[in-house]
């Protein structure tokens, strides 16, 4: 079998082969094709990951309010819709039905569309892993808040939180990584992201191995990225002497 890696020093338009494999002007390679690509990934799981650290730090906040049990019902209701659903499925709901039950909606881009969909999608399962580290933590440091005098808003800022983030590290890692590999959903509404890549280009040039192994390695990279950079931020992060038995719920 033999490997053409060429294929991506070759002109989309017309085929020929360019000298350094970087396109100029008009004149556009399949390696600055994939970089596009790899460029629309990076974007949608960043902005995703994002939305999802917002809402599912929410939900998983007021799952553990003591005294507010509609609260509490919602943020169950939010996580059991969100994890249930499968994520494709999610993606189509966003982008065709959602815009038709509310028509302001038909004016948002499908990169807003998917980001939606796959940052609340994470933010059920980030959710769980939140409230699973605020129940890991000890009684005593919220009567230490309460007689303090701190109100459930300072509490939770100054006391919980903290400490929380720092035990969900670990399932932090997961997810973030997750929804990089996630992200390539968005190719089923035409966001020109690595899958939708190699799915066209695969077709055009009759490469699809050197493509496909190409689009797999990028992946791993960004994976491999992600993984050192929270190790390093879960090292900084650590409590000393604490072991939080449960963190992982729902995490995996």
């Amino acid at each position: 079998m033999n490997m053409d890696w060429a294929v991506f020093c070759r002109d989309t338009l017309t085929g020929d082969v360019v000298a350094g494999c970087l396109g100029e002007g008009r004149d556009i390679t399949y390696l600055n094709w994939i970089f596009s690509a790899w460029g629309w990934t990076v974007s949608v799981s960043l902005t995703a990951l994002l939305l999802a650290l917002v809402a599912g730090s929410l939900i998983g906040v007021i799952r553990t309010l003591p005294d507010s049990p509609w609260l509490v019902r919602f943020g169950d209701a939010w996580v059991e819709l969100f994890r249930n659903v499968p994520l494709l499925v999610q993606i189509f709901l966003w982008y065709h039905v959602v815009p038709a039950l509310i028509p302001p909606m038909k004016n948002l881009s499908p990169f807003v569309l998917v980001v939606c969909a796959l940052g609340f999608f994470t933010s059920a399962r980030i959710a769980e892993q939140l409230r699973a580290g605020i129940q890991a933590l000890p009684r005593g440091q919220r009567y230490a808040g309460m007689a303090l005098g701190f109100t459930t808003p300072q509490y939770y800022r100054y006391v919980i939180l903290p400490m929380a983030y720092r035990i969900i590290v670990p399932p932090l890692t997961s997810e973030s990584m997750n929804i990089f590999k996630n992200s390539s959903v968005a190719f089923a509404v035409s966001i020109p992201e690595l899958t939708q890549y190699a799915l066209q280009v695969g077709e055009e040039t009759s490469r699809p191995i050197e493509i496909y192994l190409a689009v797999t390695l990028l992946y791993v990279i960004s994976a491999l990225v992600i993984n050192r950079i929270m190790a390093f931020v879960e090292k900084r992060a650590q409590v000393p002497g604490f072991v939080a038995a449960g963190t992982g719920a729902g995490g995996h």
